[in-house]
């Protein structure tokens, strides 16, 4: 069990990594298809590489290596499938019906951290989880189901194993370490995939790739501090926050806005993220949890 201290910085952590998240899907949605996923997914990893070389100089020579190679390996490759589903969910659907599916992933996080970790997550946080997937059917409306809801599915697949994995790396290794062997291996598989399908990529599309890599590298550094630092189970939450951001960003972009049902989604999706612990009704239901 973590330290009660190192939640909320843990949840902290992962509030600015989901904000960077969300400026990234911008700039992929910004891109209106114009280049291929195995393009996006090419570039965004070899400029993610570079990014973070120079934090990796930096560390001592015997930190730099690559350790749990296997697992890191099975990281890379989920960041190549849960970033072409992305896109496309992305190109597809509005910002916030792409994002509340893929923010099934705290919800796929409980049972994997049980099966992978062994973790046991409170009664309590089943629960409001529980209320987060009511608000992704809500927000998603089975009645009009598109398939590029099929791939936003898949992101939070990935996302969620992505994230549990994290909790099989080395405590101390350093972050800089893990993201740049995670996106080095990346690259193995995606460069192929990108020559069979390249086509040419305007100064401006290199752009987007591009603030799309720096986002994502940065997201990806917030999320392994904040997983090392706390059981996923406690934390896993606050990768809800994200939904927030990217209905803004909808709004004030792509003139995407949410009507009530969706809305009401949103709302319960956020709602877990409350300070339950501080509402009457909650102090209420304490003498039935002893």
């Amino acid at each position: 069990m973590a330290r009660a201290s190192v939640v909320p910085l843990a949840l902290g952590l992962l509030v600015l990594g989901n904000l960077l998240a969300s400026v990234s899907d911008v700039a992929v949605k910004l891109l209106e298809g114009g280049i291929s996923p195995y393009q996006y997914i090419f570039i965004r990893q070899v400029l993610a590489t570079l990014l973070v070389t120079p934090w990796l100089l930096r560390l001592p020579k015997g930190r730099r290596h690559l350790h749990s190679p296997g697992i890191t390996l099975i990281r890379a490759q989920l960041v190549l499938v849960g970033s072409g589903c992305m896109m496309v969910a992305v190109t597809y659907l509005p910002l916030a019906t792409a994002n509340a599916l893929f923010y099934a992933a705290p919800l796929l996080m409980l049972p994997l951290s049980l099966w992978l970790l062994k973790e046991r997550p409170p009664w309590t946080r089943v629960l409001a989880t529980g209320i987060g997937f009511v608000g992704v059917l809500v927000v998603l409306r089975p009645q009009q189901f598109h398939w590029a809801a099929l791939f936003a599915l898949g992101t939070a697949t990935t996302l969620a194993l992505f994230h549990v994995l994290v909790r099989r790396l080395p405590q101390r290794q350093p972050v800089a370490n893990t993201v740049f062997w995670t996106n080095l291996l990346c690259l193995p598989l995606a460069a192929p995939l990108a020559l069979l399908n390249w086509q040419p990529v305007s100064v401006a599309e290199l752009g987007w790739v591009a603030l799309s890599a720096v986002c994502i590298s940065g997201y990806n550094g917030l999320a392994v501090l904040a997983y090392r630092r706390a059981p996923s189970a406690q934390i896993a939450l606050a990768e809800y926050s994200g939904l927030l951001f990217v209905t803004l960003f909808g709004v004030w972009w792509f003139a995407e806005v949410p009507d009530g049902l969706t809305l009401l989604g949103i709302g319960l999706i956020l709602l877990p993220m409350l300070p339950l612990r501080r509402l009457p009704l909650w102090q209420r239901l304490a003498p039935m949890r002893k």
